[in-house]
């Protein structure tokens, strides 16, 4: 079973931080993390500009680094250790792939800017990037994992996710559903009609699924959901999925790909941070 030792959580002084940091907090105590380490890049060449007379003779870090790390000290909780890094660098995602290396971090956290006030800091490049785990929170209060959706597509790279998945439900005893998206190939349908195809489809689709979810041992239980690929991405059937489920979080790995789907980083992992996501969403790597 995969580690999470070590946590990353990327704050901007926005009101998504308290969020952030009290869902850390939570994550951590879930995933048995060693330590958690904050992240707030300050790009002073801008602020300087703009306000050199105010600034003349302020220790920005030190105002900064005491701001975050009394808001830390409120919100977060448990009872892993952490610590507040602040650094300048003109491209935060430069620096946030520099602790990550350097720390060895598991999981990466940002905040959803789609659901956010702040400017963000372009979690689909970070999903490019980084080779650890990335989490990304919109602005929930509801810290629960009573039910997880998980996105497959049968593929060898997908398996990696249902590692995490055991963990939820051995720890938290989260509801598991893996759901899967099916497509009707275009190319067959000028020759096989529609409403033939959906149930071919379909059977074929649950067949596999059976067949999958067997070859994972996994030791608890899983639901199968199977959603029809419309007129919409399956990035966006998915998500839509999973939120009138009231699911509390949904898990998808970078990689993937079959007949039927892609969960390809870069086409359907990538949408998905643009989606306007209203859960939080972990991408395994």
């Amino acid at each position: 079973m995969k580690k999470y030792n070590y946590i990353l959580v990327a704050l901007d002084l926005t009101p998504i931080d308290v969020h952030l940091i009290r869902y850390a907090s939570f994550l951590a105590s879930v995933v048995g993390a060693e330590k958690v380490y904050f992240v707030h890049n300050i790009k002073k060449y801008e602020i300087s500009s703009l306000f050199a007379d105010q600034l003349e003779g302020v220790d920005l870090d030190q105002v900064v680094g005491e701001e975050l790390n009394d808001k830390v000290s409120t919100y977060f909780e448990g009872q892993v250790p952490w610590e507040v890094f602040i650094s300048e660098d003109p491209y935060t995602e430069s620096l946030i792939q520099y602790v990550v290396r350097k720390y060895g971090i598991s999981l990466t956290i940002v905040g959803n800017k789609n659901q956010s006030k702040g400017t963000g800091i372009l979690p689909a490049k970070l999903l490019r990037m980084l080779r650890c785990d990335v989490f990304s929170l919109p602005s929930v209060d509801d810290f629960s994992l009573n039910s997880v959706w998980a996105g497959t597509d049968f593929s060898n790279a997908s398996r990696k996710i249902f590692s995490l998945l055991e963990l939820f439900q051995k720890v938290r005893n989260s509801t598991i559903t893996a759901a899967h998206v099916y497509e009707v190939p275009v190319h067959f349908s000028p020759y096989v009609p529609r409403e033939e195809m959906h149930p071919r489809i379909v059977r074929h689709s649950e067949k596999r699924f059976a067949r999958f979810i067997k070859s994972l041992n996994f030791p608890g239980t899983i639901q199968q959901k199977i959603i029809p690929g419309r007129d919409a991405s399956h990035a966006s059937l998915l998500v839509r999925a999973a939120e009138r489920a009231n699911a509390d979080l949904l898990v998808i790995g970078d990689k993937g790909g079959n007949t039927f789907s892609s969960l390809l980083i870069g086409s359907t992992a990538e949408e998905i941070f643009y989606n306007n996501i209203q859960i939080p969403l972990w991408v395994v790597k």
